[in-house]
């Protein structure tokens, strides 16, 4: 059976730069990581001793580390105050694995000083996650029964993701800025090294970037598709 507006539909064309741009920030970033995980640094240290040591360094005694399996799966969990990272950033001793430990230390850092994105991200992740899961049943269900109530609370659900995504943008620019400075100040990377750290950072940022671009344009999406349906 077909259904119009969620197979292909020329609305689907909204959607085309973000993808186009989500496809390019990650070959930017898959490619950054491939060359700076291949660089050994001077200083000789994993980027586990570089987190460890730049917590200790700002009072985070309590805040632990922890090795997680999953590929470029590193981040910081505020609610149990720990820093996962990757095998490869864990044991590494590269360019990349520092600049993305002390990335991850960055926002254990913003939790530490009560930043206010980060403040405000944690506090409405679980709402967004509801809403975010219900979103697109809400509007399928209004759409197909013609019931613009359903589909507009839809749209609203999922404007609580893209508050999310937009949200996200200054939590991990900040994040990659103390990282960067912290790495230089304390001399753990030298020279190029932190020319190299800042391009893996920037271009694990332009991830970021990109789907923010591509949750605002299927926000547009949904919006058209309801006016659409509601004009018929």
């Amino acid at each position: 059976m077909f259904y119009p507006g969620f197979y292909f539909d020329p609305t689907y064309l909204i959607l085309l730069p973000a993808m186009i741009i989500a496809f390019w920030a990650q070959f930017k970033i898959d490619s950054a990581y491939k060359k700076y995980k291949a660089v050994r640094i001077a200083s000789g240290v994993t980027g586990s001793e570089v987190a460890r040591s730049i917590l200790d360094g700002a009072g985070l005694f309590d805040v632990r580390i922890e090795r997680y399996g999953k590929h470029l799966g590193d981040h910081y969990d505020p609610s149990s105050r720990v820093i996962r990272l990757s095998p490869e950033v864990y044991d590494g001793v590269t360019v990349a694995a520092a600049g993305i430990a002390a990335h991850e230390c960055g926002h254990a850092i913003q939790h530490q000083t009560h930043y206010a994105p980060l403040v405000l991200r944690t506090r409405i992740a679980p709402a967004v996650n509801i809403a975010s899961n219900a979103s697109i049943w809400l509007f399928m269900i209004g759409i197909f029964l013609g019931n613009p109530l359903f589909a507009r609370i839809g749209i609203i659900f999922f404007s609580l993701a893209v508050l999310y995504q937009i949200i996200t943008l200054p939590v991990e620019f900040n994040a990659s800025r103390r990282a960067l400075n912290i790495l230089e100040t304390r001399t753990f990377l030298y020279g190029d090294e932190i020319k190299g750290a800042q391009k893996v950072l920037n271009a694990a940022a332009m991830t970021y970037v990109a789907a923010t671009l591509m949750a605002i344009s299927q926000l547009i999406r949904l919006i058209a598709l309801n006016n659409r349906y509601n004009d018929n």
